[in-house]
């Protein structure tokens, strides 16, 4: 597993993770991106001992796209302060079914997500219930092919597959989400959920940062990569 890094300084790395990978170790004890950064860094570097590597947010496994991680660790601090103060702004696009409508309208989904831990899926309902906590996103139609539209998200909450669960809530699943409801997987195990942009300002210098991360490699992605 070689990171594909799009931006590097002293303090943060943000790298653009493919799907299939894992951001931080769980129950497969699967190699993971963290531990693939943690090797780039000490070769790089030649660092003796450990290295320090902090995760500030994470990203599904079957999903891919931009990923920021702490090299010290006043910058985990202040990076874990932004993501909470809502100053750390994400993008995502996603690729749905396209629809008799057509281009789909600019909308807005507010729900009440609830979370199953067993089977680590959460569902969404019209109206606030028990454990439940509210969810809310912004979306529009970028870009269509004859058969899948690409969608840009832009979410206000941070909750538990939140652009997955929501959208398959209005009739959308992402293509290749078959927990959420898509029709059939991808042949690679993937989803088509892509997170595309990041930006913040920068947790020690102050400078304001914005990454892009490139599409996965495969033909539809690169259809839309192309058409946009």
């Amino acid at each position: 597993m070689n990171p594909d890094i799009l931006y590097e300084d002293n303090h943060i790395i943000i790298v653009n993770k493919a799907p299939g990978d894992i951001v931080q170790g769980d129950k497969t004890g699967d190699a993971t991106l963290g531990d693939a950064i943690k090797h780039y860094l000490k070769m790089r570097y030649d660092k003796l001992g450990n290295v320090f590597l902090g995760v500030t947010h994470r990203l599904d496994r079957p999903t891919s796209g931009v990923v920021v991680f702490a090299k010290t660790s006043k910058a985990l601090i202040r990076m874990n302060d932004l993501f909470r103060r809502g100053e750390v702004q994400k993008v995502y696009h996603a690729i749905v079914a396209k629809t008799n409508l057509g281009l789909l309208e600019p909308m807005t989904l507010e729900h009440y997500l609830t979370r199953n831990e067993r089977l680590n899926k959460s569902t969404a309902h019209q109206k606030e219930v028990r454990d439940s906590k509210k969810a809310v996103l912004d979306f529009e139609n970028i870009a269509s092919s004859d058969r899948y539209s690409l969608l840009k998200v832009h979410l206000h909450t941070g909750r538990h597959h939140q652009i997955r669960c929501q959208l398959a809530a209005i009739g959308l699943p992402i293509k290749g989400d078959l927990k959420y409801g898509a029709p059939r997987s991808n042949p690679d195990g993937s989803i088509c959920l892509h997170a595309r942009e990041i930006s913040f300002v920068h947790p020690v210098s102050k400078q304001p940062i914005h990454v892009v991360a490139p599409y996965p490699q495969t033909s539809l992605w690169q259809f839309f990569d192309n058409g946009e």
